[in-house]
């Protein structure tokens, strides 16, 4: 803490400080899963599985988009998601069969102080909770935060969506709040948990993360 010549508390100094860069991935191979690109010739196939109408009717509950109900509506989301301008959309790709099994973005990008969402989080029942699934998060923390040098990362999620709550604490996201009467979607009122990991963070979170990862050591696998 700083205090200036007014006696007051003051934030640290950045003197070196610039704005962000926007996201540029192409390709993150991980030891399971590797994250592309959202493209509609490698992915579209796959994916409607995902977002097709034989999905779970209950995993669609506290998303924005989806489900699609037949070929024609996923060809007109996944044009969305390609022409978006606003989030850049990635495939999570099993590295063993090539197989596309679920998708998010990196999204609400404030590129002057170094902050980004990760969000529209979408995995097939074959995804959920998978090592696949832990290690695509991982793969795209390490890239905001390393590669991007993004000093906020952030995760939001429907106040009752006690599931995508849990599952970013587990992955080292540290609640900060609700946002009462933040959202409206799908005709009904939405209050919005916040939660983030900042990069002084992210060393140890790191490690916690490569730590379970690696099979050869010897971790509570149900941490993350």
């Amino acid at each position: 803490m700083r205090i200036n010549e007014f006696g007051q508390a003051i934030g640290d100094a950045l003197p070196d400080f610039t704005p962000g860069r926007l996201p540029a991935i192409e390709r993150i191979e991980g030891r399971y899963t590797v994250i592309e690109r959202l493209s509609k010739e490698k992915h579209g196939a796959d994916l409607y599985q995902v977002y097709g109408p034989a999905s779970p009717a209950d995993m669609w509950t506290f998303l924005f988009k989806g489900p699609a109900h037949n070929e024609a509506e996923w060809d007109r989301l996944l044009n969305d998601f390609l022409t978006a301008q606003d989030r850049f959309y990635y495939a999570i790709v099993d590295k063993d069969s090539g197989k596309a099994l679920g998708t998010f973005s990196l999204m609400r990008m404030d590129q002057a102080n170094r902050v980004i969402e990760v969000g529209a989080v979408t995995y097939s029942p074959a995804l959920k909770k998978t090592r696949m699934a832990t290690e695509a998060q991982y793969l795209l923390a390490r890239y905001v935060f390393e590669d991007l040098g993004y000093r906020r990362y952030e995760w939001k999620c429907d106040a009752l969506n006690q599931a995508s709550r849990k599952a970013a604490e587990r992955l080292g996201f540290t609640y900060e709040g609700c946002f009462r009467q933040a959202v409206v979607y799908k005709g009904r009122t939405r209050d919005t948990d916040w939660l983030s990991i900042i990069d002084q963070e992210w060393p140890a979170i790191k490690e916690r993360f490569e730590a379970w990862l690696d099979p050869t050591k010897m971790v509570n696998k149900s941490n993350l």
